[in-house]
């Protein structure tokens, strides 16, 4: 046995299916190294075969975990252990956490930008617009949330127009609380529809114009945001 294989769950902890649609059973002596140490599955992954169980749901995936040889696990913690208990190793960590919390400082403040600029709000609306701008930046940027904020796959001013209008949806309108047929394609409709609804209740705010405020969705709900905090 010398493949190493993306397999999908079958229900069965000891049983998974092929892109071919082949069920099989991993071999003898081997054992599952659960996800979440990437480094160790990195490991384990170059020192010989092994079967990576990947579950997919929609657009996303969700490993179910590594299986390989328990030989070639054992021998791949103990090495990295022994590595990690190093001065040396401490040391490298606390310059990445250091890197990586500047980078998603910068990020931050970058994608934040992006949504002041996708906002374009009147001289009016300046100071909410800011406040906005944090809270969408604030809610889609956390590293491993997922959001379209997370995603290089588009332009980062493609992510900020997504970002708030995903924002809007939750926070203006009664998404979190309707009852959506389980139709194809329905959820999706719906979205479209509050989509438009809060480019509408954006562009309100382009206007220089006052407009009252218990009208207003965004209005209300940054106001509600703001007592809460009280």
């Amino acid at each position: 046995m010398d493949e190493c294989l993306i397999l999908a769950p079958t229900g069965n902890e000891r049983s998974f299916r092929t892109a071919q649609g082949k069920v099989v059973a991993p071999p003898a002596g081997w054992e599952c190294l659960p996800p979440g140490d990437a480094g160790l599955t990195r490991r384990v992954k170059a020192a010989g075969p092994s079967w990576q169980v990947i579950e997919k749901r929609r657009n996303k995936s969700f490993s179910h975990g590594l299986w390989a040889p328990a030989e070639n696990i054992a021998t791949a913690r103990s090495v990295l252990d022994a590595e990690r208990a190093t001065p040396k190793y401490a040391k490298k960590r606390v310059a990445d956490v250091k890197r990586r919390e500047q980078k998603q400082e910068l990020y931050v403040g970058e994608f934040a930008l992006a949504v002041l600029e996708f906002l374009d709000f009147a001289p009016t609306y300046a100071e909410l617009a800011l406040k906005l701008a944090d809270k969408v930046a604030d809610h889609a940027t956390p590293v491993g949330s997922g959001t379209v904020a997370r995603t290089e796959r588009i332009p980062i001013d493609e992510r900020a127009e997504a970002a708030i209008i995903a924002w809007m949806r939750h926070q203006t309108t009664a998404y979190d609380s309707m009852t959506i047929a389980r139709v194809k394609g329905k959820r999706r409709d719906v979205r479209r529809q509050l989509a438009e609804i809060s480019r509408g209740v954006l562009q309100r705010h382009r206007d220089p114009a006052l407009h009252p405020v218990l009208s207003c969705p965004l209005c209300v709900s940054m106001q509600r945001l703001a007592n809460a905090r009280v």
